[in-house]
């Protein structure tokens, strides 16, 4: 750690994350990427609103050294997920203020002009550095996922095998990912999902509105049909009793 001066004895703090910058940097390649990064992030917050020991966020900076602060080097996974920490509002990710803790699980977006560095460089340092066990990678354009689970005697990733459906497992959060045809933010096409362990997809905030919605709806036409059927068989006991008299 650097001091203050080279006759004093009093270290100065390593920067946080008020000091460094908060994102990494580097724009979505395109709506449909931002869009998916969204969908990932929101649904998994929804699902798991009532936990404050998770984090979930992307396209943010995680720092782990500070002589990657001095290199100014602070890309960011597009979606990440910490376990055993405190939900809070962050600037970045610090892993000397988190007590050390690291992503539990990456997720990057795929794009022509990132594909390298997210199979090179940032896959070197997911493995070897910050010891991520979980990395998968999702091209929305192609349609391509795939999955990589880390080795820890090699500190590298050796590749999901994926089940019938084309899904991928997550042994950290004990879901599933798979591409599913749906309507998010206005657009139509085929996204990246989380899914519970029973293959249904984990709703947005949009999703969950439809949802009740539907639910409204179809209670209002249960009761208008038992509503007529109840009427219905008023007229019959009334017809009758017009006919034959009154029960007793």
């Amino acid at each position: 750690m650097p001091y203050a001066s080279e006759t004093s004895l009093v270290p100065i703090p390593p920067p946080g994350e008020d000091e460094l910058p908060h994102d990494d940097g580097e724009p979505m390649e395109s709506d449909r990427h931002r869009k998916q990064m969204l969908l990932l992030i929101e649904s998994l917050d929804l699902f798991w609103k009532g936990r404050d020991d998770v984090y979930v966020s992307g396209n943010m900076a995680i720092y782990f050294s500070e002589l990657q602060t001095m290199k100014n080097d602070f890309r960011g996974p597009d979606v990440f997920v910490v376990l055993d920490t405190v939900r809070r509002d962050r600037k970045s990710w610090v892993v000397w203020q988190e007590n050390g803790r690291t992503p539990d699980l990456v997720i990057e977006l795929l794009s022509e002009s990132t594909e390298s560095v997210d199979r090179g460089e940032k896959m070197r340092i997911y493995a070897k550095v910050l010891r991520v066990p979980e990395y998968f990678m999702f091209d929305p354009i192609k349609n391509m996922l795939e999955g990589h689970l880390l080795d820890i005697g090699s500190r590298s990733y050796e590749r999901m095998a994926s089940n019938a459906d084309g899904e991928l497992v997550s042994q950290q959060l004990g879901l599933r990912l798979g591409v599913r045809e749906g309507l998010y933010l206005g657009s139509k096409g085929k996204w990246l999902r989380w899914l519970d362990a029973e293959g249904r997809v984990l709703p947005t905030a949009e999703e969950q509105a439809r949802a009740a919605e539907e639910q409204a709806r179809a209670a209002e036409e249960q009761a208008r049909a038992a509503e007529e059927r109840a009427q219905t068989l008023a007229d019959k006991l009334a017809a009758y009793e017009r006919r034959f008299g009154p029960l007793t």
